[in-house]
């Protein structure tokens, strides 16, 4: 199951290191969560699972505190969550969610993104039935033994937990999000390397190295549009 999460993070940040894309899309996202119930992450788990994420992308105290007086305010923005889902080269799967004022702008916009690419969208249930929802949340300085002796104390049946590079990641059910995290502050563990909800595949599949190429173009190009919040895929990523 291990998809080495630092890597991809480091890469992603990386990529938006010059731009603040990153930072206007989480506080798209956390305007939207906080408008689903109280902007209170103690009291709106969709906003502490989406602040969670963010201090792990490093997102700076002035976006989040903007978006959550923001949501806190009288003015209202209608934004729409939406998934698609298509194929890359070679028959990989890609999930796409994204979050839209304007969905008469975002669909054309993702799929021709995914045809320009080597891709083609496909019908809604198309690709998310061979992906499982799933809380990943990684720390560092414990063994995965230490970990998972963590969970059995807590009475946690989680899915898994693996040491990935210097972190161990515990990959559980998606209600289990903050009950995991919860074992880790108890312990006095408050830092996070990731900690999010994710669309993790049933199985991965490797790329010929033309189509990889290809590939990583397609996923690029569909994490360059505004409204796009997360892409999931279906590649092994230890070339990432």
């Amino acid at each position: 199951m291990g998809r080495k999460w630092n890597n991809i993070k480091e890469k992603k940040a990386s990529k938006d290191a010059n731009t603040s894309r990153v930072y206007a899309k989480f506080g798209v996202e956390i305007y939207v969560a906080a408008k689903k119930g109280e902007p209170d992450p103690e009291a709106n788990r969709a906003l502490k699972v989406v602040l969670e994420r963010a201090k792990t992308y490093n997102v700076p105290k002035a976006i989040i505190d903007r978006a959550l007086d923001k949501a806190k305010g009288s003015a209202e923005e209608n934004y729409e969550e939406l998934r698609y889902e298509g194929f890359g080269p070679s028959g990989s799967m890609i999930i796409v969610d994204a979050l839209t004022n304007n969905v008469n702008r975002t669909a054309p916009l993702i799929r021709s993104t995914f045809s320009k690419n080597g891709g083609n969208m496909g019908v809604s249930g198309s690709v998310a039935y061979m992906f499982d929802s799933t809380a990943v949340i990684g720390v560092e300085g414990k063994t995965a033994d230490e970990v998972i002796e963590m969970m059995f104390d807590a009475e946690l049946d989680v899915r898994d937990v693996l040491e990935e590079d210097d972190a161990v990641i515990v990959y559980a059910e998606p209600d289990q999000f903050n009950a995991v995290q919860e074992v880790f502050k108890n312990a006095g563990i408050t830092e996070f390397t990731v900690a999010e909800l994710n669309m993790l595949p049933q199985n991965y599949v490797a790329l010929p190295e033309d189509a990889q190429a290809q590939f990583e173009k397609l996923i690029d190009a569909l994490e360059d549009l505004e409204d796009v919040q997360q892409v999931y895929h279906n590649v092994d990523s230890e070339e990432e």
